[in-house]
């Protein structure tokens, strides 16, 4: 995406954004300092772990570990592509984007609008196509009603290899932004082809209502695959949505607890009959993602799921996305349900009523973590079962944040392997400050001169005279740190920010990004940025010496009276020792 635009032009951008402003716009900050604080917009917390570095021009989380520039910011707190954010932030600018190679890219607003006339087209086609009633007996057999269908926007794709592309086409929308929102793709012979054909439609919605994709049921028995998702696009990640999301916040005032199933008909079957806060992934594994979208929502979640080997797997795997998010106040529990049963069935043979009372008795997450690790030891209630126990149980409980229900995990542990005065766990390290949280960050040199290089861009001047030594050097992280020398220097007044906008999408911004998240020990008035700065300079130039690798080589193998002959020689010639 990025290479659509020239980079001098986000450069420039970017230079005049004030990431504070677009921040607060929509999240109330607060001074800290040099920076500014808040609650996370991207995780529920009560104590601001939200950071907004001015001079770096770059936000980080310390809970969630979400971090960017403001291009960044606004891609994911709006839902924007890259080249819309970047439009948002040229129109707050008074800026005009320009663009590379005369090619024409389909907007966040294009895409939205061909997908919207395609969820008016399918829904059309349900109430008027000559083959609907295939669509209608199903959903009929289903136990849906029309009413219950209108408000989920369900919709039909009759068979076919063109009807949606040519009516849409037909009504204005170009060719690029049907394969660029996952609607049609182009077959061997580059003909534009439906992805949709001969399937129940079910539009999925992002969080302000808007179609961002679909999901397809297939009518034929013999049909694969039988669900079917839009591909990957600028505007749907299927590891980030949740199907029902946008209708339960809808139509559950006050939305206090979520129910995660695993379909798109059990989700409608459930709001069908009054249980309207119901979500359901969009046919893979939980995702953290999807849990932290969950409970930015809620803190009580119920994840159902059936009780064959298949949706206790899908269990496990959920339970071990939701471990690392679970923090004060947020509460999980699992329901398993009879074998050949599923929450629409169940919930039309039994009633609204009888399935409520099926959710009051879900498991707590405790009591289903150990029920299943119990489940995979042989003897679980000898003693080297116990033991298998805690080796299982750790690794698990380790995901999980410091604070009181990790304390009451291991507690529970105890009890169940019956361990008597043993530590389960190492007592963490002593974080003495956001600086020396971030040391792990900095541990070579190199790494730190990179980090140096972010806080204060200016401290390249001091690096110019060995940008080629820097090159030349097979130090790992010497080319970038050279690349980041050179860059500074051609474009003075580059921000961090715009540096790390030049590595989007690259092991080496990975790194950067990281690294960003640097804070000098103390106060940047009493830190010493140009002397260690130079003084990892000195240790580069000494590193990249021969003469200074081979006495570190020698010195290596211990006292001057180890060494041979030649190696004390080659000592006594470096004028490193007076007697040997």
């Amino acid at each position: 995406m990025a290479g659509r635009i020239p980079q001098d032009f986000l450069d420039q951008l970017l230079a005049r954004t004030d990431l504070v402003e677009i921040i607060n716009a929509r999240v109330p900050l607060r001074r800290a300092g040099r920076d500014w604080m808040a609650c996370c917009p991207f995780h529920a917390e009560k104590t601001p772990s939200f950071s907004v570095s001015p001079q770096k021009q770059f936000y980080h989380c310390f809970g969630c570990g979400a971090h960017g520039t403001a291009i960044s910011f606004l891609m994911e707190y709006e839902r924007l592509g890259f080249v819309d954010a970047v439009e948002e932030l040229a129109r707050l600018a008074g800026l005009d984007v320009p663009k590379t190679g005369g090619e024409t890219f389909p907007t966040t607003g294009l895409l939205l609008d061909g997908l919207a006339q395609a969820d008016r087209w399918s829904r059309r086609q349900l109430r008027e196509h000559p083959t609907r009633q295939r669509a209608v007996d199903y959903l009929r057999q289903r136990g849906l009603t029309g009413q219950i269908a209108a408000t989920f926007g369900i919709g039909y794709a009759p068979p076919g290899w063109e009807n949606l592309s040519q009516a849409l086409l037909n009504a204005g929308v170009t060719a690029p932004t049907l394969l660029e929102a996952g609607l049609v793709q182009r077959d061997d012979q580059g003909r534009l082809r439906d992805r949709f054909r001969d399937r129940i439609i079910f539009p999925i919605r992002d969080r302000r209502g808007r179609v961002i994709a679909f999901g397809g049921r297939a009518l034929a028995d013999n049909a694969a695959p039988k669900y079917l998702n839009s591909p990957e696009t600028p505007l749907f990640h299927k590891g980030w949505e949740l199907y029902g999301l946008y209708e339960a916040r809808l139509y559950t005032r006050p939305l206090q607890k979520l129910v995660v199933v695993e379909g798109y008909l059990d989700v409608v079957a459930l709001a069908q009959y009054g249980l309207t806060y119901v979500v359901a992934t969009l046919g893979t594994a939980t995702t953290a993602e999807q849990v932290e979208r969950l409970f930015r929502t809620v803190n009580d979640l119920t994840f159902c799921f059936d009780g064959d080997r298949a949706g206790r797997a899908a269990a496990w795997r959920a339970l071990t996305a939701v471990l690392p998010l679970l923090r004060e106040g947020r509460q999980v529990r699992f329901l398993f349900l009879p074998d050949g049963d599923d929450p629409d069935t169940l919930v039309r043979r039994d009633g609204l009523a009888a399935f409520e009372q099926r959710l009051t008795q879900a498991m707590p997450l405790a009591n289903y973590l150990f029920t299943e690790l119990r489940a995979r030891i042989d003897a679980p209630d000898t003693l080297t079962g116990r033991v298998k126990l805690a080796e299982l149980a750790q690794p698990l409980l380790e995901k999980l944040p410091e604070g009181h229900f990790r304390d009451l995990l291991e507690q529970r542990l105890r009890q169940e392997a019956q361990v008597i005065n043993t530590r389960l766990r190492q007592p963490p390290a002593k974080v003495a400050s956001p600086g020396d949280r971030n040391l792990r960050l900095t541990r070579t040199p190199l790494r730190k001169a990179l980090a140096l290089l972010l806080h204060r861009p200016e401290l390249a001047q001091q690096a110019q005279a060995e940008e080629a030594i820097l090159r030349g050097s097979a130090e790992p992280g010497a080319k970038l740190l050279a690349d980041l020398v050179g860059a500074l220097n051609a474009h003075p007044g580059l921000t961090a920010a715009a540096v790390l906008e030049r590595y989007r999408n690259t092991r080496e911004g990975a790194i950067l990004e990281q690294l960003a998240q640097w804070r000098p020990e103390s106060p940047d008035g009493h830190y010493r940025f140009e002397e260690e700065f130079a003084d990892i300079l000195d240790y580069l130039r000494r590193r990249d010496d021969p003469d200074e690798r081979l006495l570190e080589t020698l010195l290596q193998r211990g006292a001057p009276s180890a060494l041979s002959a030649e190696e004390r020689d080659a000592l006594r010639n470096l004028g490193k020792i007076k007697k040997v």
